[in-house]
């Protein structure tokens, strides 16, 4: 993945943080206010580790984040924070019953690796964020939020469709900090329906 050197890149930088995507998650959570201290999150597609860097310091001692990812997360982190090196297909009731207890927000940066032909790719990311949706109907509590990258394009209607079920409040954001030309969107679900 190329690194775009810009005025995100170079903040991202100088504040210590390993990625610009910070000010991705940074930007939507302080419109939507996504994540509270104490609570417990999961973030998915977590490597290298720059959304687990601005989490843990938002959830505090009394929260805990789970961070999976099929990547290594090589930096420092603090106590309330574990990583699982893993596939999102292979996450199930005893990966998460071991490592937290009921889920108050997940996230997902997650992208599938890209192969330029946008039907494919737009096809792949649907995929990854509907196992998203399967996990969060399982693990997430009642009124928990959900945030998840997705592919502007043919299948977002679809994926807002499936979101709507589950969550009352759902909506697309583009933060400043993703670039004008990138396909990026993300995705938020506010308090998950009771079943």
């Amino acid at each position: 993945m190329k690194k775009i050197k810009d005025h995100y890149f170079y903040k991202a930088k100088d504040a210590g943080y390993v990625a610009r995507s910070i000010y991705k998650l940074e930007e939507i959570d302080k419109k939507h206010r996504i994540i509270s201290n104490g609570d417990i999150v999961i973030d998915f597609g977590c490597s290298p580790g720059s959304w687990l860097q601005y989490t843990s310091k938002k959830v505090g001692n009394k929260g805990f984040v789970l961070g999976v990812d099929l990547e290594s997360v090589s930096i420092s982190l603090p106590e309330n924070v574990k990583v699982l090196k893993l596939d999102i297909f292979e996450v199930n009731t005893k990966v998460i019953e071991m490592n937290c207890n009921a889920v108050d927000v997940i996230l997902s940066d997650m992208a599938p690796k890209t192969t330029g032909i946008r039907s494919v790719d737009s096809q792949r990311s649907l995929d990854l964020n509907l196992r998203v949706l399967q996990l969060a109907e399982e693990f997430l509590k009642p009124n928990g939020n959900i945030l998840v990258k997705a592919f502007q394009g043919s299948k977002i209607d679809l994926l807002i469709h499936n979101y709507k079920k589950v969550f009352t409040n759902v909506k697309l954001c583009k933060p400043k900090s993703s670039r004008s030309e990138s396909v990026e969107i993300f995705l938020l679900g506010k308090l998950k329906k009771r079943k």
